[in-house]
């Protein structure tokens, strides 16, 4: 092997570009100049891996890609492709992809023609192997299923989408702060990465809006509320386009506090009538941010739009003080709900103990008609469940859990990670669903109250991550 070659460094490219032109090519033929010139690219570098060790083979197993055996370790910079390469994937069973001699843009232009179409075949892998039986260079191979790593993988994945997520809105506010302009584009991107992974483990993802970083409230907020919003909007049934555009907007919901004074935003005691007045300012200056962006299109005036509104009550009180002449946007509406129930729910510099879940949402509930749509408001408690995730409990075992995921057959039973024995001791945690029965009939375990987290000193990430 030619030690000048880094390898590592190569193969990140390589998977990072066929990332590039899968998604590319799903915009525009395979023959199209942006396609073409993104083959070449990926074709120059495959075919110095490929003269270099005889043959590529690139294969994904569980969350990873390998290249010739070795594991591709990707950056931040490479996460998004990697991501979203892992779906598409994942989406036709497709295991691997082998390259046996070097490879041309003719072949790579006819293996993605097939790529593309037969995403919508019955059998995916079956229609791409016959089709590209032609491809002397290029064989493919099945996902390999590991059924038992399954959702240790798939909490990594999301931990890795939640906290990406999370380092661009630390970004993007920093960013505001210097007076740099900032794009929508890589938002987008990450908000793609978000929705999919809630469409795919909804529970997973919700999960990880229980971590509350009291040092980063702001960040960890911004990225609570965009996930909150998005699992709301799908149970109002709207497409995956709409869901996108919903996390980019509640993405954005709160970007006009950075430029309040950091001496108001973490004041420590309760503000004054001045420190208020400067406080309600925050969803107009949004709309002004978001106008400055580098690109603007219909997505950016919806997302202004939200920014003034989700703090406006449909009963018309609220703030900045404009009442609206319209009804209020859907998606304001939408945001408004997952933005009260993450602050309540959260610790922050003058409110240092946060409400437990389930007094939040009962708080939510008498706000019903005034602040927060009724509608709504229906399928979020549909959402979040009679115990919603976070919920302290005890069981009628006298063990102790914490609610791990709702139950759609009946949210009154969720599942529960059960922390303690039934003599209080700490026990290496486990999930039980509470819809399960014994042979007679009758549930294994019920819910018996609820208790407060805070004082019992339980860290709630501890569990979910």
């Amino acid at each position: 092997m030619d030690s000048s070659l880094d390898i590592s460094r190569l193969s990140r490219e390589i998977v990072s570009q066929l990332a590039v032109i899968v998604r590319t090519s799903q915009l525009h033929d395979p023959r199209n100049i942006a396609v073409a010139t993104s083959i070449e690219k990926f074709v120059s570098g495959a075919n110095v891996l490929i003269l270099e060790e005889s043959s590529m083979e690139i294969e994904i197993v569980g969350e990873y890609f390998y290249l010739n055996g070795e594991r591709v370790k990707f950056t931040m910079e490479h996460l998004l492709n990697f991501d979203f390469l892992q779906r598409e994937f994942k989406k036709r069973a497709l295991g691997s992809i082998k390259f046996m001699c070097e490879v041309s843009t003719a072949d790579m232009q006819e293996f993605l023609t097939v790529f593309t179409s037969c995403q919508f075949s019955a059998e995916p892998f079956e229609d791409l192997t016959l089709k590209i039986e032609g491809l002397r260079c290029i064989s493919v191979g099945r996902l390999r299923r590991i059924s038992e790593q399954s959702d240790i993988d798939m909490r990594k994945t999301v931990k890795r989408t939640y906290f990406n997520a999370v380092s661009f809105t630390r970004g993007v506010m920093n960013k505001i702060k210097v007076g740099e302009r900032i794009s929508m584009k890589k938002a987008k991107r990450v908000v793609e990465t978000m929705v999919d992974t809630l469409l795919d483990k909804e529970e997973f993802l919700l999960g990880m809006t229980v971590i509350k970083n009291y040092d980063e409230y702001t960040f960890h907020h911004s990225v609570n509320v965009s996930i909150i919003s998005v699992a709301l909007g799908q149970r109002l049934g709207l497409d995956r386009k709409s869901l996108m555009e919903l996390g980019l907007v509640a993405l954005f919901h709160d970007i006009g506090k950075t430029l309040i004074p950091n001496e108001i935003l973490n004041k420590p005691t309760a503000f004054d009538e001045q420190d208020w007045k400067v406080m309600t300012r925050h969803p107009l200056s949004g709309v002004k941010l978001i106008f400055q962006m580098k690109s603007f299109d219909s997505a950016s005036v919806r997302a202004a739009i939200v920014a003034y509104e989700h703090h406006i009550h449909p009963d018309g009180s609220g703030y900045p003080g404009v009442k609206p002449i319209a009804e209020l946007d859907l998606f304001s509406r939408i945001v408004a709900i997952a933005d009260q129930y993450d602050a309540m729910t959260s610790s922050r510099i003058y409110a240092r103990t946060p409400m437990t879940p389930d007094k939040a949402l009962a708080l939510m509930v008498k706000r019903i008609s005034s602040q927060l749509d009724p509608l709504l408001m229906k399928f979020f408690i549909n959402l979040a469940g009679t115990y919603p995730v976070g919920t302290l409990v005890v069981l009628d075992t006298m063990e102790l859990g914490i609610v791990f995921s709702a139950n759609q057959s009946d949210n009154s039973r969720p599942k529960v990670k059960v922390i303690t024995g039934p003599g209080g001791n700490r026990i290496e945690s486990w999930v039980a669903d509470l819809t399960e029965k014994n042979a007679a009939g009758g549930y294994l375990r019920s819910i018996r109250k609820t208790v407060d987290h805070n004082k019992y000193g339980i860290n709630l990430a501890e569990y979910f991550l």
